[in-house]
Parts: C-alpha cells; structure tokens; sequence
C-alpha cells in the first residue's frame, strides 16, 4: 500500500492511477479497515461513495487538484445520504439531507471522501475521549490521547493512513490535535471557509480547516475549500490576489506564552527558530491571560442556545413519551454525554436573567480587548511564534475525570479563535518519543505569510 507519510498528492495521484482508481480502492479499503483497528481513528467507512464518486471523476480533468486523492472528514461536517453523528448518541441514526460545502468543493476537485472520522461529542474536548462511541488513540502512542476534538482526522493523517483530511476548530481543535499527531493544521481566518454544513458548536469561533502530512498538501487542501459561499452569511471572499500579502521583517515571540512554558518545549521551538533570517522580538499581549476566561463564558453561552434543537422532537434520538416536558428531559438525559450537559448547563445559567449582563456581555468586551491587542502587536511584527500545546500527549484517561485541566490544554490555541485570526499548527520534533508542535499565528488573512515562514522552518 502507498505510504502516505512520505509521498504528496502529485505522487500519491501518481502511484494511484498507475494501479487503476477502482483497484487501488478496493485494496486500499481492505487494507484501511484492518489497520484502523488499531487506532479507532474513524467512525466509519464510506466504500460505496467512494466507488460512486470515482465512476463520477473518469470524465473529469485528470489535472484536478485532488483528484483520485482519498480525504477523510470530521464526523461533524455533513455528507449527503451519509450519516452524520457528530460523535453523539443523540445523532447516532441522523441522515445527512445535504452536503457541506467544503464538501461539493472536494468533491468537485476530485477528491474522493473514504470516511467520517472520530470526535469528542459535538467537537467539545480536547482528547476525544468524549467521543460516545470510542477513544481514539494516539499513532506515536496508544497509551496517550491523540489530542481533540478532531482526533480521528488526526491520527488517520499522523498515522499515515491518509495525507489529507478536515477538521474543525473552535479553541483549537485543529491545531492541539495535530501537534500530538505531529501532522500539519490551519485554523483559517475566520469566515475564510464557509460553515454551511458543520454542526454548530459555538458558531463566532467555529472554522472548518484543512490537516495534512505536509504542509505542501495542506495548502492545496485549502486552496480547494477557501471562499466567499452566499450560503454562509459569515464568509468572506478570499480570492482577490491584492490581499495576500506574504512580506515577512520581524517575528513576534509573546512573553506570555513563554513564562510559564516546559523548558523543553520552549527549548525545542526556540531552536527551530533561531536560524531564521528575521527580526526577532519579544512582544506582550496584556489581555492573553484572559483569554481561556473569556472563552468558557462565551463558548458555553453559543453551545446551550446551538444544542437547544437536540430535544428529541426536532432533531435527534427520541424517549418514548406522551408528556412534552419528559420528552424533552429524557431524551437529553440519555443520549446526550456528561461534558456536553456541563457546557449546556453552564452557557445556560450564564444567559439567564440578572447574570447575561454580568458575565456574557462583559466577556464580549474582553473578546474585543483581546483582538484589539493582537492588533497593535501586529503594528510591530508581521507574524507571532508561539507553542500549540503547553504539554506533551498525556495519557488516555489522566484528565477525562478533571475538567478544569482538560480545559487547559487549548491555553495557547484559544486567543486565535477569540480574535478571528489565522494560525498554523506545524511539528518541529519530538521529546522522549512523543510529538510537539508550534504555532504561527497571522493577522486577519495572513494565510499565506504565514504558509512562507512555515516552508523556511
């Protein structure tokens, strides 16, 4: 079978049509299912698509930029007639009616869809072991967590199971993830990639994202998805060649993503970094400390109201009753999963009367005091280093009963998603045996600056 860890999509594509697409499939599925096992880095397979899509691309421009190429998808982005469980009970038998966009765009550059991959429940976790259907393991590591919530795209890629692949990314679950597969994962500007289609979370940070083994394939992953879509109010047009500007003069480092850093972590990205023919400076972001702060009193605010329509009535699994109220109440009950009642319980109270002004609205200023402070580190540097994960892959089951740590684990990925921006997971090696990764994080549209600093480290 093709090692998908050392080849890129043109010698993948290559290696695939010199088998024949339909031979290579059927070998290939055969061979996917039993290493997965290992891994339980997808939910499922999606064979007769895939079959489906290959006798659809034969009178298709060979010169697609994905085409033959497989591509795994998050179980929270919907493809047609395909089930779309989010990693929850309650949508264990959900039909998805249509498809993401991301996924037309896929499919319409040849891409072929081979499976929806694990999660934790509705993307909430940074481990998936929230996931109510299994834990996915770590590929370096089956003892350690392969990161959240995109852990199946993850693993599958770090594990070389397939080179590309989405995920979704609302505090970092792009990023964190990638960097303990040691695989590369975008967070674009928000609004960059259309939504339509993902499964809400918390819809002013959620952001759909391409991962991949290489950055070369990331960037082609991307070029595919990117752009304004008129059935996503919230994108944007990124088209306009005016816009990309890739000039690099300094490189930010903020003080404080470094204080309180795993020396070795901090020596390994300092390393990597030192080398460069830029300006390095030391930068402070004042109002950073604040961030996870802000983040889990507007996140849980945005998942009680996006969750209200898991009720059993309009969507979802559905308890038996003939009472309104029991229906509701045990539907959620059974079939929704112990970290997703506590955000839902939390984003509740913090909406309800006599504490919204108290807590949603004054995070809502402290969300822009944040954006407002990357703005004027921006005015000084073209682009900011810092770490993804403040530690290294920990052990499956080491947090799942402490919800406060897990929380922390998406210290250094959260400020991205408060202020819109792009940021970058890229790996830059390993300590005793287990992956680490660093981030660059851009201004508003600064994919491609960033995509240049990250082809020179």
């Amino acid at each position: 079978m093709i090692n998908f860890k050392n080849l890129e999509i043109p010698q993948i594509k290559e290696e695939i049509l010199k088998k024949g697409l339909e031979k290579f499939y059927k070998e290939y599925f055969e061979w996917l299912k039993d290493e997965d096992k290992k891994l339980n880095s997808f939910l499922f397979f999606t064979e007769d698509l895939a079959f489906k899509l290959i006798k659809e691309i034969k009178n298709k421009d060979i010169n697609l930029p994905l085409y033959g190429i497989p591509v795994c998808i998050k179980d929270n982005i919907l493809v047609k007639d395909i089930k779309c469980t989010a990693g929850s009970k309650i949508l264990e038998n959900y039909i998805a009616p249509y498809n993401a966009t991301v996924i037309d765009k896929i499919i319409n550059a040849g891409g072929i869809i081979i499976g929806k991959t694990n999660l934790d429940e509705f993307a909430m976790g940074s481990s998936t072991e929230n996931s109510a259907f299994k834990p996915t393991l770590n590929p370096f590591d089956q003892k350690r967590v392969p990161g959240g919530s995109s852990g199946g795209t993850s693993t599958a890629i770090g594990a070389g199971l397939v080179s590309i692949g989405l995920g979704s990314d609302t505090g970092g679950s792009i990023r964190q993830p990638a960097s303990f597969c040691n695989i590369y994962g975008l967070k674009p500007t928000y609004g960059i990639v259309s939504r339509y289609g993902l499964i809400a979370m918390s819809s002013s940070l959620d952001q759909i994202g391409p991962m991949a083994n290489s950055l070369n394939d990331l960037i082609s992953l991307f070029e595919v998805i990117k752009g304004k879509d008129k059935k996503d109010s919230t994108s944007i047009d990124f088209n306009n060649e005016k816009i990309i500007n890739r000039e690099i003069k300094k490189i930010g480092l903020p003080i404080e993503f470094f204080e309180n850093l795993d020396n070795k972590i901090k020596n390994l990205i300092l390393t990597k970094i030192e080398k460069l023919p830029y300006e390095i400076k030391e930068v402070s972001l004042r109002y950073i400390k604040y961030s996870i702060h802000c983040y889990y009193l507007l996140m849980p605010a945005e998942v009680s109201a996006n969750l209200a329509r898991y009720d059993g009535i309009r969507y979802g699994q559905r308890e038996n009753e003939e009472n309104f109220w029991n229906i509701y109440k045990l539907s959620r009950g059974k079939f929704l999963g112990k970290e997703v009642k506590r955000r839902i319980i939390i984003g509740t109270f913090i909406l309800s009367h006599g504490y919204y002004e108290a807590y949603y609205l004054q995070a809502q200023k402290l969300r822009r005091a944040i954006y407002e402070d990357f703005q004027n580190v921006f005015k000084e540097v073209d682009l900011i280093i810092a770490p993804t994960s403040p530690t290294l892959p920990f052990k499956l089951g080491e947090k799942i009963d402490n919800p406060l740590e897990m929380y922390l684990s998406d210290i250094f990925t959260i400020p991205a998603n408060l202020a819109g921006l792009p940021a970058l997971n890229i790996p830059v090696g390993f300590i005793d045996n287990l992956p680490v990764g660093m981030q660059i994080i851009g201004n508003l549209l600064d994919e491609y600056k960033i995509f240049e600093l990250a082809k020179l480290i």
